[in-house]
């Protein structure tokens, strides 16, 4: 097969209207699945297909957590297993010193890992993994090549394979000791069933992020050429994907970072100083698993005493959990600097973090420019009370070090 018969599948798809769509895809679908003999070659021109397709989108902007992302919100559970194993075979292109230490970080959360032996092999074996026919993968193929073949270009957040070259300091792979001491902390109170204990192990995870983040601010500017902000994505699914913003939003100011929604694509772009974008990363994930196993005790109570676990009730809970959620990190994070400023004596300490904070304004309007805030109604008082008493039992004591209220 010298044609690329999957290239040529994927553009009629892509040029296909709505109305003609099923018939592009039954078309295509039946091209690529016509004969066992020539399915092996098949799923070799798929995957070099795939391989130009992705080096496309990633000088678009798009990184392996967001095209997973877009195949999870817009297809099935085939579709983002197909998703992962091409974006594992790409990844094969790229020795590991080409990419930056959070890519590889999504590369390992999606086990992006070649597990076929030889091209050839892929798609025979992947519908024996998931026990589909010939028609029904092909299928799948074409419509996750659609989905991606429309996505448009996207402020990117750090360089793309090949790109800039990771700097030396930057670790190939894990967590920094410090950063996996407040994972493991943070695990702890996720997974303890008594309050009190979560509480101590959150508030212990604030201190040690605190303590780091000023920490790192004090070592940058004591350098020669200054650390520059820099941003991650973090998805943010539906339902209630508005007060999970605010949720985000909440610890990405008390770490000195500031987070932009892109709703249309189920992420927020978080802008910050590494250390401070680690923690927002940590904190929120931990905060969010928190807050929705309480949303579910609540609702349970309330339940049982007559009132309905409705959407409404929820969406309150998770808006009152981030507003109470903001005000005390406002405070915890004011408090942590006055002690570090206290201890050390260091008056040029506060100039430095405010110093900081600017850059990362200014960081926020040379990607996003002009951008819009929007309102999250509450109508469900049972809910907002239920969230604030949840958000007041975090009880975060510790903060990144943010000065901002």
């Amino acid at each position: 097969m010298s044609e690329n018969l999957v290239t040529a599948a994927a553009h009629r798809v892509l040029a296909a209207t709505d109305r003609d769509l099923d018939l592009a895809l039954d078309l295509g679908a039946s091209t690529l699945a016509a004969s066992e003999a020539s399915w092996p070659g098949v799923g070799r021109q798929l995957l070099a297909h795939a391989e130009s397709e992705l080096g496309r989108l990633w000088d678009a902007g798009w990184r392996p957590a967001d095209l997973a992302r877009v195949a999870r919100r817009e297809l099935a559970a085939v579709h983002v297993a197909l998703a992962v194993d091409l974006i594992a075979a790409e990844g094969r292109r790229h020795a590991p010193a080409v990419l930056d230490r959070r890519w590889l970080g999504e590369l390992r959360e999606l086990s992006a890992d070649v597990w076929w032996d030889g091209d050839d092999a892929y798609l025979p074996g992947f519908a024996a993994a998931h026990r589909l026919d010939r028609f029904a993968i092909a299928t799948a193929v074409l419509e996750l090549l659609r989905v991606w073949g429309l996505l448009p270009v996207i402020t990117p957040v750090g360089a793309a394979p090949g790109g800039a070259p990771r700097r030396a300091s930057e670790p190939v792979t894990g967590d920094s000791p410090m950063l996996a001491r407040i994972r493991a902390l943070l695990a702890k109170a996720e997974s303890t069933d008594f309050p009190q204990e979560a509480e101590a192990l959150t508030g212990k995870a604030q201190e040690l992020m605190a303590r780091h983040s000023i920490d790192e601010a004090r070592l940058a500017a004591g350098h020669a050429s200054p650390d520059a902000p820099a941003a991650l994505r973090i998805g943010v699914d539906a339902p209630y994907d508005g007060p999970k913003t605010m949720l985000l939003d909440a610890v990405a100011d008390a770490n000195r970072c500031r987070a932009v929604w892109s709703k249309e694509f189920g992420f927020c772009t978080v802008i910050g100083f590494d250390a401070d974008l680690d923690a927002v990363d940590l904190l929120y994930t931990s905060l969010l698993v928190q807050a929705t196993a309480a949303m579910s005790r609540a609702g349970d109570a309330h339940h049982r005493h007559g009132a309905a676990r409705t959407k409404s009730f929820r969406h309150s809970f998770l808006v009152a959990y981030a507003t109470r959620i903001r005000e005390r990190l406002s405070a915890a994070t004011e408090s942590a600097v006055e002690e570090a400023v206290a201890e050390t004596a260091d008056s040029d300490l506060l100039p430095v973090l405010a110093a900081r904070e600017e850059k990362v304004d200014k960081a926020v309007d040379a990607m996003f420019g002009r951008l819009r805030s929007q309102r999250v109604r509450v109508r469900d008082g049972h809910g907002w009370a239920a969230g604030r008493e949840a958000a007041d039992r975090a009880a975060l004591r510790g903060s990144a070090g943010a000065v901002r209220g």
